[in-house]
């Protein structure tokens, strides 16, 4: 291609491009070309309107050099600074109770709603694996009004045989039938201490028990305090809340930290002392 008005054709080192710098004027007619205004402000005061023609052999591989350069530079990276696995409670080994494990289990609990689900759930687990419950939780949520204490006090035999018909929960008259006097129990100690959190946290003295284990062998199943526990819920009422019940209750909802010391949950909790 010939540059107009005799301007000097200037061929750029190691590329199939060239330059033709045009007087400024009215905008020049080309045919099947399309001229680009670029401005230029490190030092220059001028309007330079350039066209270019060739191929773009040398800025490929200057860009395909670049993006090789990069690539590596990340792989070096990511091999430079592996990620170090976390360390679990033995028992946290699926896309379960991984979650549970590692967000909820052993962070105190002091939301009256949330301590009568862990009670509905600690208590349908008995003779259970606590992996059923966990995947049928969502559904308890949904049958069981969002564990709400007040309206599941006023369930009726009609909505029992509702329950007992649905798979997505434990379908056990017994703990069904519990659930709903546990629920009428639970507004009776929310009248009398004002919350349920405030009567359950005296059983700990207030705040969580920090302990430290190093094997799951050595955590017990009980202790003096989830017996304390048991045996008052049980005077009050309550069904579905034995000893290890209770400490499996305690254990989920902070009162105690039984994270194993190898866990890096139990540090994390460690700051609730």
């Amino acid at each position: 291609m010939k540059c107009r008005d005799s301007s000097p054709r200037i061929p750029r080192e190691g590329s199939g491009f060239s330059r033709c710098f045009l007087r400024l004027g009215p905008e020049p007619s080309l045919p099947g070309m399309q001229m680009l205004r670029i401005r230029w402000t490190a030092g220059v005061r001028f309007v330079e309107r350039i066209i270019l023609s060739g191929r773009s052999r040398g800025l490929s591989r200057r860009r395909k050099r670049s993006e090789e350069f990069v690539g590596s530079e990340t792989a070096k990276s990511m091999k430079a600074s592996p990620q170090v696995p976390r360390v679990r409670c033995a028992w946290a080994t699926n896309e379960l109770n991984i979650p549970y494990h590692d967000e909820e289990w052993g962070v105190p609990v002091h939301n009256d709603d949330k301590w009568f689900e862990f009670l509905i759930l600690e208590g349908a687990q008995a003779g259970l694996s606590w992996d059923t419950i966990l995947r049928k939780r969502a559904r308890y949520q949904e049958v069981f009004d969002g564990f709400d204490p007040g309206k599941v006090a006023g369930y009726d035999k009609k909505k029992v045989r509702e329950l007992l018909k649905d798979a997505g929960i434990v379908r056990n008259r017994l703990k069904i039938d519990a659930t709903i006097g546990n629920a009428r129990s639970f507004l009776e100690v929310q009248r009398e201490f004002g919350t349920f959190d405030a009567y359950i946290w005296r059983f700990v003295g207030g705040q969580p028990k920090q302990n430290g284990w190093k094997t799951h062998e050595r955590l017990p199943a009980k202790t003096p305090e989830s017996d304390a526990l048991s045996k008052d819920l049980q005077k009050r009422g309550f069904r579905f809340v034995g000893p290890t019940i209770c400490y499996a209750l305690m254990q989920a909802t902070g009162m105690v930290n039984d994270h194993l010391v190898s866990c890096f949950r139990h540090r994390d909790l460690s700051k609730y002392e």
